[in-house]
């Protein structure tokens, strides 16, 4: 709300001074706290203030306290009564939305474009004399134009496209863009992104060329997938195949292969015009050890004061939230309180968006093999020489971590995870079962605590100096990095046929992660080349479109949740007492994988392929038809 200083001075004049005309010409002035637009275009600091703004659509980047993750087959969010059960139990509608983010919301969004529009189009009058200055902003304008309608796009579909900026009292009535169409406009800006920003020197945080050709690979990838062929896409749906519109959600012709070829040049000049990315330049298999410390430094992206990590992993993040030490509150405190939101309750923290079982199994033994249940061997130690990225992501039971006794006193020496019951000897000898330190029936604190028996630790600064129940991190979010670039040329590159140069890009990813190379070949590469997708970009929110576009969610994203119960029961001849720690020459450790529906009985139905449009935006919006599944 804007404030009329004027009448509030008056009438603040005419009560204290009883004044009833007056000359009023000294009030005449701008308020400070306001700008005229025109004056903003005249100087460049304040044109590039205003431009900064429109950043903030980013948010918290992926850190919010629900993240993406846990509306996949990644993780689940811990607390309930919250709405993100709305969407994972298929119960999303028109007029019950379920959780939805700032970085997607349909408000938000289109805040942000018409921010971006306003930016554009008073550039191309501005007059302030620095021309440079210009044409990166300008650039950066065209850039967060087309990120934020790519998000639009693979949220909702096509949407209608708006390029001007409205008035009051105009007609909002706007119907949607075709597919195509709004592909075509989402380029079009990243190519001129790409052309104001050649050359510009880069800003930490801010668009770069290599961001806006980072953007039209990830844009042209998803076109060419089968959610947004229609053709294909009937063959998988009988939604999609008796919905009325299909022009709003895909291709309804022409050259599926010319796509494939645009998202591979997209994504290769990606790859030529970087710096590189991290360490994908290796001939063979690093150790496990330096496997496991090169993902922990990409994840940290250079921001954590651990000293056993790379800070050049930071190399891989192409666009990034990055965040300010000295900001504790807002947008910025709560990204920054990723540990305190995610981490375990036994050192008082919250929980959130914990790894599920069905995310755990996937990961391969280090020969590169699978993971199975059935297998005695890896049931009685599932943890166990497992893929190096598996112990930069996740925290399990017996898994080391930070000194507990700096907010819990000297309860856990060893500083491992708990998440089990195991025995124990009390004072007097007596045998009993006490419930781990980071459960839900912990002696620290008996909330808050994970469900699934495992804790988030990507993401998670490891830090021993760094406490997340009181200290803030640092570590930037990934919006595009190298990587996701690479795996775009992989994909697009077995879709056309191309096995062996795509077979050599994902072995330099697993090379980079401590795995074996993969062999595959035909149907088994791309499913090698899908499964180490989902390993590699894990909470990166990435899975969550990948299902959808892959048009396997049924199977994935609709599966039941997988949690895992462990049991520590002492050997023959063996006890302990107070403080316990995992020893398996102690134990003897039992760990059963339970299915779990009473917490979200998750479930898919095919109009969760997209997102709906609110009911109150339908009746604002005559013009705007609803997705598939959403009318009833």
């Amino acid at each position: 709300m804007k404030l009329n200083y004027r009448n509030i001075l008056l009438i603040a004049l005419s009560a204290t001074l009883g004044l009833s005309s007056c000359n009023t010409d000294f009030l005449d002035v701008t308020p400070p706290t306001e700008i005229p637009t025109e004056e903003v275009w005249k100087d460049g600091a304040l044109a590039e203030g205003f431009v900064t703004g429109i950043y903030a659509g980013l948010q918290q980047g992926g850190f919010s306290e629900q993240m993406l993750a846990s509306l996949t087959d990644e993780a689940v969010f811990t607390h309930t009564g919250r709405s993100i059960n709305t969407v994972n139990e298929g119960s999303l509608s028109p007029s019950n939305l379920g959780w939805v983010d700032d970085t997607y919301g349909w408000g938000a969004m289109y805040t942000r474009v018409r921010s971006a529009n306003q930016a554009i189009n008073n550039l191309a009058s501005a007059t302030f004399t620095d021309e440079t200055l210009k044409a990166r902003l300008k650039g950066e304008a065209y850039f967060l134009r087309a990120y934020y309608y790519q998000q639009l796009l693979r949220y909702y579909g096509s949407v209608p496209i708006i390029k001007k900026v409205y008035a009051l009292n105009e007609d909002y009535s706007v119907a949607r863009n075709t597919y195509d169409e709004c592909v075509k406009s989402i380029i079009n800006d990243a190519d001129s992104a790409a052309l104001l920003l050649d050359g510009k020197t880069a800003v930490k945080g801010r668009a770069t060329k290599v961001a806006a050709l980072a953007l039209k690979s990830r844009v042209l990838l998803y076109a060419a997938s089968d959610l947004h062929d229609i053709p294909t896409a009937k063959t998988k749906s009988a939604l999609v195949a008796g919905f009325a519109h299909p022009e709003f959600l895909g291709y309804l012709s022409g050259d599926r292969a010319a796509r494939w070829t645009a998202a591979q040049a997209a994504a290769k000049a990606v790859i030529d015009g970087g710096n590189g990315g991290y360490k994908l330049d290796l001939t063979a298999p690093a150790t496990a050890e330096q496997g496991r410390l090169n993902y922990i430094s990409i994840a940290m992206a250079g921001y954590s004061a651990d000293k056993t990590l790379d800070p050049s992993g930071g190399n891989e993040i192409i666009f990034g939230k990055f965040f300010t030490p000295s900001l504790n509150d807002g947008n910025e405190g709560g990204a920054r309180q990723t540990g305190l939101r995610n981490g375990p309750n036994g050192y008082h923290n919250w929980a959130g968006n914990t790894p599920i079982g069905l995310l755990v199994d996937d990961y391969e033994m280090m020969d590169g093999t699978s993971f199975a249940w059935t297998n005695p061997v890896q049931k009685a130690a599932p943890y166990v020489n497992r893929d190096p990225r598996f112990y930069a992501t996740v925290m399990y039971d017996g898994a080391p971590w930070k000194p507990r006794n700096k907010i819990s006193g000297n309860v856990d020496p060893t500083n491992q995870i708990q998440t089990g019951a195991y025995d124990l000897l009390d004072d007097k000898g007596a045998l009993f079962n006490r419930k781990g330190l980071d459960t839900r029936q912990s002696t620290i604190e008996d909330w808050n605590g994970s469900r699934t028996g495992y804790y988030m630790r990507k993401f998670i600064d490891p830090n021993p100096d760094l406490v997340e129940n009181t200290d803030r991190q640092n570590i930037p979010w990934p919006f595009l990095r190298y990587t996701e670039a690479v795996f775009n040329y992989i994909e697009a590159s077995i879709e056309l046929g191309q096995e062996a140069v795509a077979l050599t890009w994902l072995n330099k990813i697993r090379f980079r992660a401590g795995m074996p190379a993969s062999k595959a070949t035909g149907a088994a590469l791309k499913e090698a080349y899908r499964h180490e997708r989902r390993i590699e970009m894990a909470y990166e929110e990435q899975r969550y479109h990948d299902a959808r576009r892959w048009m396997i969610a049924k199977e994935t994203l609709g599966r039941p949740l997988q949690y895992v119960n462990v049991l520590g029961k002492f050997k023959t001849g063996k006890s302990m007492k107070e403080p316990y720690h995992f020893d398996t020459t102690v134990y003897d450790y039992t760990y059963t994988p339970v299915e779990e529906k009473s917490h979200e009985n998750r479930t898919w139905v095919d109009k969760m392929y997209f997102r709906p449009f609110s009911r109150n935006e339908i009746n604002r919006n005559a013009s705007l038809l609803q997705n598939p599944g959403y009318d009833n």
